[in-house]
């Protein structure tokens, strides 16, 4: 439990890391009154206080999506970099184009792999892992099998 808030609070300051980076790159003074004006100006729902901007600078908050949509726009970076920063989006884009790459057959595959019970999923699995093995791929064996 200790780690995993850690994990999170390291997640918030690189939050408030990357806010203020892309209120630099847009030319907003780093200031919390100044934040708190353009965002409440850009805002729909209710107005965010000096001290909940102030979080968010400081990295010890995260805004709720629908703020986070509109910070994004202001400062003209996707949302989804805004959060969780450039590299996590990439990750994402190339396991997204990897599956693209698929195919149809491979896709089919993969499906009825899905399909099966646990058990025999496992037995699959080992079978796979028991041929990356064999042909010296042990990038693809799972990390309990090694």
């Amino acid at each position: 439990m200790e780690k995993l808030t850690f994990l999170f609070m390291s997640e918030k300051v690189e939050f408030g890391t990357r806010l203020c980076a892309a209120m630099t790159a847009q030319g907003v003074p780093l200031r919390p009154s100044v934040l708190e004006r353009e965002f409440n100006r850009r805002y729909w729902g209710r107005a965010v206080t000096l001290q909940a901007v102030r979080r968010w600078l400081r990295g010890e908050a995260i805004p709720s999506q629908d703020k986070l949509q509109v910070l994004a726009e202001w400062l003209k970076v996707e949302p989804q970099v805004l959060r969780f920063g450039a590299g996590a989006v990439h990750a994402v884009r190339s396991a997204q184009q990897r599956w693209d790459e698929l195919s149809y057959t491979e896709r089919a595959t993969l499906d009825a792999f899905l399909r099966l019970p646990i058990e025999q999923r496992r037995v699959v699995q080992q079978v796979i892992e028991a041929f990356c093995l064999a042909y010296g791929n042990t990038s693809t064996a799972s990390p309990d099998s090694r």
